[in-house]
């Protein structure tokens, strides 16, 4: 089994490819060890000194570190996926292929007469930001609008990442200002 790896724009995450499927749909993103226990893979991960969350994209897994040196980490972290993969164990304990976009979508915030707004916000959040933010080893989700603001969710290489402000604020907003003139501001949540 090859693993390629890939460094992100956040140079705390390096993103990781196994070669194979990861998640059939959505991403799923552990930022502690209590919440990686229903992952096989996010346990042997987190058991690795210095990492400190995991994110599971489509076809890659990203791996953001609290300390160390990625010359020291990497190893370690390429030997968990590999581990992970030939043993057959499953992604998810309880054998689910869950993600966390059906929780995202409860809790997200609208009035109902900005819907068709929000419609299309998500269809340009769906189409030309989702897969460019992946190509980084990343996530961003829509979780709500009000009074003009657009509200997202960063997730995997783009939290905490040290361009995700001028992601947002240069890229996605000026494109959504763009394509939906409502749009007055694009902020993390």
């Amino acid at each position: 089994m090859f693993i390629q790896t890939e460094a992100t724009p956040n140079p705390a995450t390096l993103k990781f490819i196994p070669g194979r499927t990861v998640l059939d749909t959505g991403t799923m993103e552990f930022s502690n060890r209590e919440a990686a226990a229903r992952s096989p893979l996010a346990e042997r991960l987190f058991s690795v000194p210095g990492v400190s969350s995991v994110f599971y994209g489509y076809d890659f897994v990203t791996v953001t570190k609290a300390e160390g040196d990625w010359q020291h980490l990497k190893p370690a972290i390429l030997g968990a996926i590999m581990e992970h993969y030939m043993s057959g164990a499953p992604l998810l304990a309880d054998g689910t292929a869950g993600n966390d976009e059906a929780a995202d979508q409860e809790d997200e915030f609208f009035n109902e007469q900005d819907a068709e707004t929000v419609a299309t916000i998500k269809d340009l959040i769906e189409t030309r930001v989702r897969p460019a933010v992946a190509n980084d080893g990343g996530d961003i989700t829509f979780r709500g609008f009000k009074d003009g603001v657009v509200y997202l969710n960063m997730k995997g290489a783009c939290s905490g990442c040290p361009s995700s402000t001028a992601t947002l604020q240069h890229g996605i907003q000026n494109l959504l200002r763009h394509f939906v003139p409502d749009v007055v501001e694009v902020r993390p949540m």
